[in-house]
């Protein structure tokens, strides 16, 4: 029986020094912070950037996590990629490393059918060896998860669950409902604004990426709702909501969340895909994260 995993799982974003290049030093910085607020990893997801790194990068960055949070704290890594074999090859690296579980988004930019999907997840499963969640975050991959489908895949011994990124509790609830008779099968959910209703509903854990931010503040919304504190867990998420949407509509989240690290003293490099952000943005985001300043 696999542990579960409960609890915020901060998206970590991946820092890079001046020339580009992953920095080891300035990830560890971030994990422990992470950890210090009592949430576990969730590496080389959208926040760490994975469609800007290579397979080595990848490989790295999962093994820094692993070795800095040294069985503190849960830790999962994202694999997939647009191939099954690339995926699977991924896996085969990343599973060496005694991570907890692995997670796999649909494949992008080639629109595949359900039973494609199946039989992708499928082929990945049997591959790995560590438990594997699936990863719903159809407007960037452009394949949805259908629910029916998680549940086909549920039946899988190596499948624990699934990240939903979708954005909306439609398609959480989705989830929920289709997989409550399955005690085996997770849903984690992913959208920032979700993470109270998501416990309350029954999700088993978040992953966030606005925890790189404010640790402490998305820690809050899960540790009292797990002492039972429902209202006190909801004031914490109703506390995140102007960073929330303040910051992810100055830009897309990667690169906004890495912005508001560097105001924050952070060395964690700029995003390396094609983003700039004029006086304006950055004035938007110092205001932005001023609260959680220390």
């Amino acid at each position: 029986m696999n542990k579960q995993i409960k609890g915020v799982l901060t998206a970590i974003v991946t820092p890079f020094d001046a020339d580009g290049a992953v920095n080891p030093q300035a990830l560890k910085q971030q994990i422990n912070r992470q950890l210090d607020a009592g949430n576990g990893i969730f590496c080389g997801g959208t926040n760490g950037e994975f469609f800007v790194l290579n397979e080595q990068e990848k490989v790295a960055v999962t093994a820094t996590c692993i070795d800095e949070v040294a069985g503190r704290a849960p830790v999962v890594a994202h694999i997939g990629e647009i191939s099954t074999r690339e995926t699977i090859r991924l896996g085969k690296q990343i599973e060496k490393l005694g991570v907890d579980a692995v997670s796999v988004i649909t494949p992008y930019f080639v629109p595949l059918k359900q039973d494609e999907l199946i039989a992708h997840y499928t082929a990945v499963a049997d591959a790995v060896s560590v438990p594997m969640f699936l990863y719903n975050i159809p407007a960037r991959t452009g394949n949805t998860i259908e629910p029916e489908t998680a549940r086909t895949l549920a039946a899988h011994p190596n499948i624990i669950g699934i990240k939903d990124s979708a954005g909306s509790y439609e398609s959480l609830s989705g989830y929920l409902n289709v997989v409550k008779d399955i005690a085996s099968f997770d849903v984690l959910n992913g959208p920032d604004s979700l993470i109270h209703r998501g416990f309350v509903e029954g999700c088993s854990a978040c992953i966030s990426g606005l925890a790189n931010v404010a640790p402490q503040a998305i820690n809050a919304i899960w540790s009292r709702f797990n002492a039972g504190d429902i209202d006190g867990s909801r004031t914490a998420q109703e506390s995140v909501t102007g960073l929330r949407t303040d910051l992810y509509n100055v830009a897309f989240s990667p690169a906004a969340v890495k912005k508001a690290l560097q105001i924050m003293g952070y060395d964690v490099g700029d995003s390396r895909y094609a983003v700039t952000f004029s006086e304006q943005q950055l004035q938007q985001i110092r205001q932005i994260v001023n609260p959680y300043l220390h």
